[in-house]
């Protein structure tokens, strides 16, 4: 996302039917997040000052209510102190928060905002508000940083992109504890965009080469492998461990042959997924 709504609100809007403050999206007449900036506001700013317009970007939510926004801290001020807020969540209320709570606990995280809510949930309130927290707390001139356990609790892919996008503009630091992308990140790099957008292409790059091998295999005319290790008792658990939003990977280390050449083995991510797809596809109305 550019920079070019930062620069813009970083003046007040001077025309009388806005007059929104620093740090605060234009508005319309009608008391709605303006889809552009008034041309009035941005050409104070060399870098735009030719510019025909300059739209405010989707984490201002365009055509939304308008409310005014914290003001930044004075320009050139360093941070006074520094806030560790946490964020634990897990996908149903079976699951416990504890080994979340625990490692937070231990990274030295002030608050901790938790739920048990589904990945696939639009809205999630708690994180909501410790976003909204974050972002207060650095507007009043205190560095703050998000504190998550892995980047999976957050979302994949898009979804932690645009969440990225958000702490961005709030200049609010991101942390995860463990996972893939373990360690602290600035959200508006571009090593943490192409480490966020590859963590959401992980299961689809499992999936289609998977399954590239099955065609090329049944072409061949060669049977596809794991018919004979699967069972009942391995769907179930491999059901369990799919619902807790563990990778292919990790469904099948937990998951142990119990017949044939293979008993006491693990079978392969390509059985693994052959077996859910074959379950779901049985299951589909």
């Amino acid at each position: 996302m550019s920079d070019d709504f930062k620069r813009v609100e970083s003046h007040d809007c001077p025309m009388s039917t806005c007059a929104a403050p620093a740090a605060s999206p234009c508005r319309t007449g009608k008391g709605k997040v303006a889809i552009q900036y008034h041309t009035a506001r941005f050409r104070p700013v060399p870098q735009l000052a030719k510019a025909f317009n300059v739209p405010t970007p989707a984490v201002r939510k365009p055509g939304s209510v308008w409310t005014e926004l914290p003001r930044p801290a004075d320009a050139g001020t360093e941070p006074v102190g520094h806030v560790r807020l946490g964020y634990a969540r897990a996908s149903t209320a079976r699951q416990s928060l504890d080994s979340q709570l625990d490692s937070l606990t231990a990274a030295g995280v002030t608050r901790i905002f938790s739920e048990k809510i589904s990945t696939r949930a639009t809205q999630r309130p708690e994180l909501d508000k410790a976003v909204k927290l974050a972002g207060e707390l650095r507007a009043s001139g205190v560095r703050v940083t998000l504190v998550v356990h892995e980047h999976k609790r957050l979302g994949r892919g898009i979804e932690l992109g645009t969440l990225a996008e958000e702490l961005k503009a709030s200049d609010v630091a991101l942390q995860f504890l463990t996972g893939e992308l373990r360690g602290s990140h600035d959200p508006s790099g571009v090593v943490f965009a192409v480490l966020a957008a590859l963590s959401g292409m992980e299961r689809e790059y499992i999936r289609d080469r998977t399954l590239e091998g099955h065609e090329s295999a049944r072409k061949r005319g060669k049977t596809i492998g794991g018919a004979g290790v699967t069972d009942d008792h391995m769907l179930s658990m491999a059901l369990h461990l799919r619902e807790q939003e563990m990778s292919l990977r990790d469904v099948a280390a937990r998951l142990v042959i119990t017949t044939g050449k293979k008993k006491g083995q693990h079978p392969s991510p390509a059985t693994v997924m052959r077996m859910l797809r074959e379950h779901d596809e049985t299951a589909a109305p």
